[in-house]
């Protein structure tokens, strides 16, 4: 499948040896990677591209080298942006000094592309209204539990982490696609649109690829998944 445009965004690979244990998915990732095309401007990763990523000061998870490479090659001829999500938020440096990519944690940014607005983000966060999953969130991404979970072992912090992200997937995976129009997500973007233009809202998160007009003005994007081959929106 061509990209057609000069912005892609990109959600949930989970590339990792427990969703990818033969490296299928990883390859037709590289693939898509090195077919974008020549004029492309701007590669927009929306988070849980890998299926956990937790880097030290030193060291970086081991494994999807070849993703980084082509990741790396792109971003030599166009913007590279990566967005945390729910399973890759606790980025470090690794990726704006190696790769020279931007790196959002904000649960979104506002983007200006030749005068298209832009929202974009994983969407997980902005998703949340009941306390139990805003406690999470700001449990995930506290400083002070960062700093802990990475003075405990790194063996025991991934051993937690792949049973955590399995978890996680359990939750989601196979479930059919929702009624978006019910999810807390829309009532976000429709409740921002009537105090700002925006004519794309672009998350990840819920796997499941759905696009839709908001009630306040533009358009709801939900990239789905890889489970299943390329998934991503062109503009």
């Amino acid at each position: 499948m061509a990209v057609e445009g000069k912005y892609c965004f990109v959600s949930d690979l989970h590339l990792g040896p427990d969703t990818d244990p033969d490296g299928a998915r990883e390859r037709a990732f590289v693939a898509f990677l090195k077919s974008l095309p020549a004029d492309l401007k701007g590669l927009y990763l929306l988070g849980d591209i890998f299926d956990f990523w937790l880097e030290y000061h030193d060291v970086v998870p081991r494994g999807n080298v070849r993703t980084l490479a082509a990741l790396a090659e792109v971003a030599e001829r166009a913007e590279l942006w990566y967005f945390g999500g729910n399973h890759d938020w606790w980025l470090g440096d690794y990726f704006e000094k190696e790769l020279g990519a931007h790196v959002v944690l904000e649960p979104y940014r506002v983007l200006d592309l030749d005068g298209v607005k832009v929202m974009a983000g994983h969407g997980d966060v902005v998703a949340f209204r009941d306390a139990r999953s805003r406690f999470l969130a700001w449990l995930f991404r506290n400083k002070v539990c960062i700093a802990l979970l990475k003075a405990l072992p790194p063996r025991w912090v991934l051993r937690f982490a792949r049973n955590w992200a399995a978890s996680s997937r359990r939750r989601h995976d196979g479930k059919p696609a929702k009624d978006m129009r019910q999810e807390p997500i829309y009532q976000f973007v429709n409740e921002y649109g009537r105090k700002e233009h925006i004519d794309y809202y672009v998350f990840g998160h819920w796997h499941h690829a759905a696009r839709l007009p908001v009630e306040s003005g533009g358009e709801l994007i939900i990239v789905g998944d890889w489970s299943h081959g390329e998934n991503f929106f062109a503009l």
